[in-house]
């Protein structure tokens, strides 16, 4: 068994200065750590979401190259039983808006949801991706964009990792996304918060990447390595439980009526496509009516229609029946 303690503040003072050596040994000690373990569960909390807004991006670039892209995605993910979840704060209540009564009851609602009955109603989903070749994604704003994920795989998600639950995730076929999505959810990465993303695609490539304020920043993000303006991940939410955004993505990307599409690096297969990468940066685009509506397709075929699934075979994904 192997405990860890770390805290947000002391991980900024730590990256403010730190060197890539540094780094490189942390890496190397924790790797070590992981490779040996049976299980890892990460409760993860904090009292400032943006604690790590003003540390150097070239430090930050230099953790996830050095750290999260061997230890998090080479090693974690792919060969650990693993399960990630959040210590409810009075910090997660106010990034959602509630009161800390409020957020405690949606905590534990989100979280605890009947997972098996998600399961059986998520099943005919992931088969469906399985046969699918073309999908479209159409609005709300600018969103128009087409990706292939034929021969990829999708994986339902439904409490076996990550808590709360509540996807189908796929990745496109690398080099077949074309378009322009313009995400209508805020997204916290890196201790900064990006509001109006928006990406124009090109044959898989995002070619024009804007968020307001941070252009300039999101394009040094996406600029870290030769996998970042790729995307390693499209996936459909539907918790049930989970409506609004939060600034937390463990919580944003499962909101029903949602997708994510994911630049950076991809899952191993099922449901990867190669793609590596240092960042992965799941974005929410909200489908449902207050949010502007839009509709995703599957071969010619409308699948959801303002967050909610059209065929029968899917209907009991839609909310009144998750909850039903």
């Amino acid at each position: 068994i192997v405990l860890r303690l770390e805290s947000n503040v002391v991980r900024r003072q730590l990256l403010m200065n730190i060197e890539d050596r540094n780094i490189q040994t942390i890496a190397g000690i924790e790797a070590h750590e992981m490779e040996q373990m049976t299980s890892y569960l990460a409760l993860r909390g904090s009292d400032n979401i943006t604690e790590h807004a003003d540390v150097p991006s070239e430090r930050l670039q230099a953790w996830a190259k050095h750290y999260s892209q061997p230890v998090v995605f080479g090693i974690r993910v792919p060969k650990t039983k693993w399960s990630v979840l959040r210590w409810p704060t009075s910090s997660m209540a106010q990034a959602a808006g509630m009161s800390t009564p409020a957020f405690e009851d949606f905590y534990f609602k989100a979280c605890t949801l009947d997972y098996a009955k998600m399961a059986e109603a998520a099943a005919p989903l992931g088969d469906l991706m399985n046969r699918t070749d073309v999908v479209r994604v159409v609005g709300p704003g600018d969103t128009d964009f087409t990706l292939s994920i034929k021969d990829i795989g999708a994986v339902p998600c439904t409490g076996q990792a990550n808590i709360p639950d509540g996807e189908c995730f796929s990745a496109p076929v690398r080099e077949s996304v074309n378009g322009i999505v313009q995400f209508n959810t805020a997204s916290l990465f890196e201790g900064t918060v990006f509001e109006n993303i928006r990406y124009v695609i090109k044959d898989g490539q995002i070619i024009e990447a804007s968020a307001g304020g941070n252009t300039e920043k999101i394009n040094a993000i996406l600029d870290r390595d030769a996998g970042a303006r790729y995307f390693g991940e499209f996936a459909i939410g539907f918790n049930p439980h989970v409506l609004h955004p939060m600034k937390d993505t463990l919580f944003d990307e499962k909101i029903a009526g949602s997708i994510h599409f994911t630049p950076g690096n991809s899952y191993d297969p099922p449901g990867g496509n190669g793609n590596v990468s240092s960042i992965h940066w799941d974005t929410v685009l909200i489908q449902r009516p207050e949010y502007g509506g839009g509709e995703i397709w599957f071969d010619d075929v409308l699948i959801r229609k303002d967050g909610l699934f059209v065929p029968q075979e899917l209907q009991a994904l839609n909310p009144d029946r998750l909850l039903g």
